[in-house]
């Protein structure tokens, strides 16, 4: 297929690596003349990096933006215009109101637009699924994820909408269930306008998930904890482990105990995300596999972080249909 990406920064550069190695013909577009020698110098012909992405429009099947979130909506319209498959890079836009737009432009051209929730495609992911359907631990009480780091705060949207959001849709999948409320504290530490550290409580109907993000602790951060009656799920998506411990409280004379009943290191096998999931992207163009993660479902991630946004703001607890 000839794919067309559009973006060369830190992410695009893996977009741009991968794709090659799924065998994509790659055009790139980029306003950096710099960016764009330095995808020639990858191995994409001169010829096939431009600095407007609509240059290529005509040439390609499909589209990769790798853009910043701000700029999602009109290059996605542009490129449902002319007929093209479209993998948008989460957030899928900065508004849910943005969001809808982009899935219905998706729904009136019969095009696939994939959301780019990479820890769908995570091996962790299919370890967790695979032990919650089987009942490994019993019914889910609660839940928590930490997605945090010392790192460069981005500069179009805040640390709820770029990392807590990656959890937000996480959760939604794995039980199975879209967000119903969210109660939200948000900082703007750097005044910069935009939350640099959010505690979002989300609740999946009768599940309350709790999501940490911030720019600030020391290391990365990148885990889950799922509690159910039975056990517990303790994952870590940047070392691929996932542990189950067993055990529960029993009541004995009156009293309650915790017992213990070992603990056991799963298996978690699986390809690079990045390459699952943009290999998914082209067979779903080609129409071998269906869309995994369509527009829509990257909707329902943006009204988490507007319902968290708005919670912050109110210091109440709000609803998903409020935002709707």
């Amino acid at each position: 297929m000839n794919v067309l990406l559009v973006g060369l920064g830190r992410w695009g550069e893996n977009h741009l690596r991968v794709l090659t190695q799924l065998g994509a013909t790659v055009w790139v577009a980029d306003v950096s003349a710099a960016r764009r020698e330095w995808a020639v110098g990858q191995g994409v012909a001169s010829a096939r990096a431009v600095e407007d992405f609509r240059i290529a429009l005509p040439h390609v099947d499909a589209v990769d933006v790798v853009t910043p979130a701000d700029s999602h909506r009109a290059v996605a319209e542009a490129c449902l215009a002319a007929g093209r498959h479209c993998f948008i890079e989460k957030p899928l836009t900065v508004s849910a109101a943005d969001g809808r737009a982009v899935a219905a432009a998706a729904r009136a051209a019969a095009r696939v637009v994939q959301v780019g929730h990479i820890f769908r495609f995570h091996p962790v992911t299919s370890t967790l699924r695979a032990a919650l359907a089987g009942g490994r631990i019993g019914a889910v009480r609660y839940a928590t994820g930490r997605f945090s780091g010392f790192k460069r705060p981005r500069t179009d949207v805040g640390v709820t909408h770029t990392d807590a959001i990656h959890y937000f849709d996480l959760f939604a999948y794995l039980l199975g269930h879209e967000a119903t409320a969210v109660t939200a504290l948000q900082r703007d530490y750097l005044g910069r306008g935009l939350d640099d550290m959010s505690m979002t409580t989300v609740t999946y109907g009768e599940v309350p998930v709790v999501v940490e993000a911030n720019y600030f602790v020391p290391g990365t951060h990148r885990e889950c904890v799922i509690v159910g009656a039975t056990g517990t799920l303790v994952a870590d998506f940047g070392a691929s482990t996932v542990t189950l411990h067993c055990g529960e409280h029993r009541q004995r004379s009156g009293a309650w105990e915790a017992i213990e009943t070992g603990k056991e290191a799963l298996p978690v096998r699986g390809e690079e995300p990045l390459r699952l999931e943009l290999g998914t992207f082209l067979e779903a163009c080609r129409g071998r596999a269906a869309n995994p993660v369509p527009a829509e479902d990257g909707v329902l991630a943006l009204e988490v972080v507007e319902a968290a946004a708005r919670s912050a703001r109110l210091g109440r607890t709000i609803t998903i249909a409020e935002v709707r």
